[in-house]
């Protein structure tokens, strides 16, 4: 299960928060945090329930949940005096006010009509309908100078409306929400993919807008 609220993306089962194809660090109480927060969403929970998800038969004191707002706002860039996500209830606790929608593994996974693309640090790569090579090769898709990648380490295949990505046989290993591959695996919009050492993000941007008539 994934959730989307604003520019940012929140995927309970790999424990990731990704902004477009950055990944946002955050701590774990603070993803807990998050995940209670939008799981109950748009009921308030107060101080004491999320003391008890967070510390379970644990005393701390208030400062312990405050601080841990705090680290989730500033990952955020939310405000307290003008929050987009993170409300405080005064006198009684915290509650999620943003807009979010939940994105099922259908949802999720690629269609035609979206728009193709690997995130690294440095560049981002085009994906083509077809075989997409990643490695030190000269036609795959993008070169990857980086002595822990093949020279052929991996392909993603774009076919019937699906990504996959397929490991080919790599001496460093292809990995997918940090689980090396041991056979070939459906891609969804937003998974971490490193090869190697190499970390990129898989993104499934939306379809170039198009003017259907001049003027309008």
């Amino acid at each position: 299960m994934a959730i989307t609220f604003g520019d940012f993306t929140i995927d309970l089962e790999s424990r990731q928060l990704v902004r477009g194809a950055e990944a946002i660090h955050v701590g774990p109480k603070a993803f807990e945090l998050l995940k209670l927060l939008l799981s109950h969403r748009p009921r308030a929970l107060s101080k004491a329930q999320l003391q008890n998800r967070l510390w379970p038969r644990t005393f701390v004191s208030e400062s312990s949940l405050s601080s841990v707002v705090t680290e989730l706002r500033t990952a955020l860039g939310d405000e307290a005096r003008q929050p987009r996500f993170v409300r405080t209830v005064y006198g009684f606790g915290y509650a999620f006010c943003g807009k979010a929608e939940e994105l099922s593994e259908a949802i999720r996974a690629i269609t035609p009509r979206g728009r193709l693309r690997l995130f690294l640090d440095d560049r981002e790569i085009a994906l083509r309908e077809g075989e997409n090579v990643l490695g030190r090769v000269d036609e795959g898709v993008g070169w990857f100078e980086s002595p822990t990648v093949s020279r052929r380490h991996a392909r993603i295949l774009i076919a019937d409306g699906q990504a996959t990505l397929e490991d080919l046989g790599s001496k460093n290993g292809t990995f997918v929400r940090d689980k090396r591959l041991t056979a070939p695996s459906a891609l969804c919009d937003g998974d971490q993919i490193r090869l190697g050492r190499v970390r990129m993000t898989f993104r499934i941007l939306p379809p170039l807008s198009t003017r259907t008539e001049a003027g309008d």
